[in-house]
């Protein structure tokens, strides 16, 4: 009924270059907010969001940033090679580099011999990988991930992890990444920036220093897991409390 909420309020931080980074707060805290802001998708109210010293315009595309959404965005009439190629299509990229191109993706994802399948016969996390990889193919150097991965049982996330940690180990972008999974955000950041119940500020900053490179699975049999699961979920779960008193 013309009522503001406001999503996030006097929300401040810095991601360097080449560092991934994840958003984690209660639902409604504006996480996806913060990123559609640095997409330029939806326009600030106030403050200001640079990229390299240049600010971010509502309604401009954001230079050299890719995004995944949490659902795969892959197009149900293309199949998987097309769906991959289709920002290099659009760029007018020459039809026989883009195939190699493609080709090349296709092999780093796993999903040689799913070339000429469609969507609706495809696994959600190749599905999902189709999506990462259309974006990838584009050599983004910021990657905005909001909860890619929330759709997808226990097996198929741990294997979207190791996944994800290999690309990354490779292509080195900067990544800022919203999820729920508080395992997720320790498994594949650097840091992890805890926001607090609506409206979303910074509460609390926790750097990750487990080694690199990360196994997605035994990395959360060690006790340095454990420790640091437990001192972000504290801080963490007295949000969920504020919204559950709210609520």
């Amino acid at each position: 009924r013309g009522r503001d909420v406001p999503a996030v309020e006097n929300v401040s931080f810095e991601v360097r270059q080449g560092e991934f980074v994840a958003l984690i707060g209660p639902s409604g805290c504006g996480k996806s907010t913060i990123l559609n802001m640095i997409a330029g998708l939806i326009p600030l109210t106030g403050g200001r969001i640079g990229i390299d010293g240049h600010g971010v315009t509502f309604g401009k595309p954001t230079p050299n940033t890719g995004y995944v959404f949490q659902r795969d965005t892959v197009y149900p009439w293309r199949t998987v090679k097309r769906n991959i190629g289709l920002g290099l299509e659009i760029a007018g990229r020459p039809r026989a580099e883009r195939e190699a191109e493609v080709d090349r993706m296709i092999v780093r994802a796993g999903l040689s011999g799913f070339e000429n399948a469609f969507p609706i016969t495809l696994s959600g996390g190749m599905r999902q990988r189709v999506s990462l990889m259309r974006t990838i193919i584009m050599r983004p150097e910021i990657l905005l991930m909001d909860e890619p991965f929330g759709a997808l049982d226990t097996h198929t996330k741990l294997e979207m992890h190791k996944f994800l940690l290999e690309i990354w180990d490779e292509e080195k972008q900067t990544v800022l990444f919203v999820t729920h999974d508080l395992g997720e955000a320790l498994t594949l950041s650097d840091r992890i920036i805890v926001l607090s119940a609506r409206p979303g500020r910074v509460k609390e900053i926790f750097d990750v220093p487990f080694p690199r490179p990360r196994d997605a699975v035994t990395l959360r049999e060690t006790a340095e897991y454990s420790a640091l699961f437990s001192r972000v979920w504290h801080s963490l779960g007295e949000e969920f409390r504020k919204t559950s008193a709210e609520g």
